[in-house]
């Protein structure tokens, strides 16, 4: 039974550890964007290197980590929009609005996430590959989608296959044009909801909801 307690201590604190280094990354990523180093996270968290790859494994590690701290945040806040009480196009334009507003708020965290470091990393150090870890970021939130869009939405015949293929579809279009405005600002997050909510409308306006399902 003792033993049992003592794994459990050790369990609950190197969680907490990592908790708190996953913090000090987070400002550091606030800090430089694609430039946060190792070095520069250790620093942060008054740590060495190796102690901070004792936790993650490499780089590639803390980059997932750091991933999946922020997809199952903006996956709440998502699912938070899709819920509300509100009417289909209502929750359609909130739910694009919430990941546009998201990115906004933390572009640095963003643009860590999606856009490889070029010439920011330090010479001495490899800077993350997030050419690696982003597609697989973007299917987690494609699959997320499909599945409510399946759960939600009477699509017919083969209603899993297209379910699917709308949910990357949406995610690859979110990403593609939230990273042209975010970049560019060529016009206001409102008229970009507006746009892309009228390029979804047409046969999601007519699609019946799922017997039984939540409703959408």
């Amino acid at each position: 039974m003792e033993t049992t307690r003592q794994a459990e201590r050790q369990r609950t604190a190197a969680e907490n550890r990592r908790r708190e280094l996953l913090e000090a990354a987070d400002r550091v990523v606030l800090r430089d964007g694609p430039g946060a180093s190792m070095n520069a996270i250790a620093a942060e968290a008054g740590i060495t290197k190796p102690i901070l790859y004792r936790h993650f494994g490499d780089k590639g590690g803390l980059y997932r980590a750091l991933a999946k701290r922020h997809t199952d945040a903006l996956l709440i806040a998502l699912r938070s929009a899709l819920d509300a009480p509100a009417e289909r196009r209502q929750r359609v334009e909130s739910t694009l609005d919430t990941y546009l507003a998201a990115i906004e708020a933390r572009p640095q965290v963003y643009r860590f996430l999606m856009h490889p470091a070029d010439d920011a990393a330090p010479a001495t150090e490899q800077g993350f590959d997030v050419g690696r870890h982003s597609a697989p970021l973007l299917r987690r939130l494609g699959e997320e989608l499909a599945l409510v869009i399946a759960e939600r939405v009477d699509l017919g015949p083969d209603s899993e296959a297209t379910a699917r293929i709308w949910g990357h579809g949406i995610v690859g279009m979110m990403h593609a044009a939230g990273d042209w405005w975010l970049g560019e600002r060529p016009c206001s997050r409102e008229q970009l909801v507006r746009s892309l909510a009228d390029l979804l409308w047409g046969r999601l306006s007519a699609a019946q909801d799922r017997p039984g399902g939540p409703g959408f």
